[in-house]
């Protein structure tokens, strides 16, 4: 079992930045996925950026390529998703996800929600115009 805590959520202007912070505990291990997701009302969840603990994967939405980026600090078992240049269409809860089996070289490159197995309870971010 793995539990997420998101944190980090708010509003801020378009233009500006934030930082999401993804907390794991429980069964965590290098190869695990952790990936970032985002849904706004009516809408299905969308892919934004996955890692792996060792580092060695990332993947990006191509909405956010250039102007978002995971990271992680695996002593406190957190992940990151530092966002920059935010604007009003990144509104949205951004949910972070852990897979429970070890990073592989697949065909969605873990942009799936069905990639993952765990899910935090998410954080709204709203940026205004």
């Amino acid at each position: 079992q793995v539990q997420l805590v998101e944190s980090g959520g708010g509003v801020v202007q378009a233009g500006g930045s934030l930082r999401l912070s993804c907390a794991a505990s429980g069964r965590t291990f290098s190869g695990q996925v952790m990936g970032w997701f985002r849904q706004t009302p009516g809408k299905e969840r969308e892919f934004v950026a996955a890692i792996t603990w060792s580092g060695s994967f990332t993947n990006y939405g191509d909405s956010v390529k250039g102007r978002f980026t995971s990271y992680r600090d695996n002593g406190k078992t957190t992940v990151y998703l530092q966002m920059n240049s935010l604007k009003p269409e990144d509104t949205a809860v951004y949910y972070c996800a852990a897979s429970s089996r070890t990073y592989y070289s697949g065909r969605f490159g873990y942009t799936r929600d069905d990639e993952y197995d765990y899910w935090g309870q998410g954080t709204q971010v709203t940026v205004s115009s």
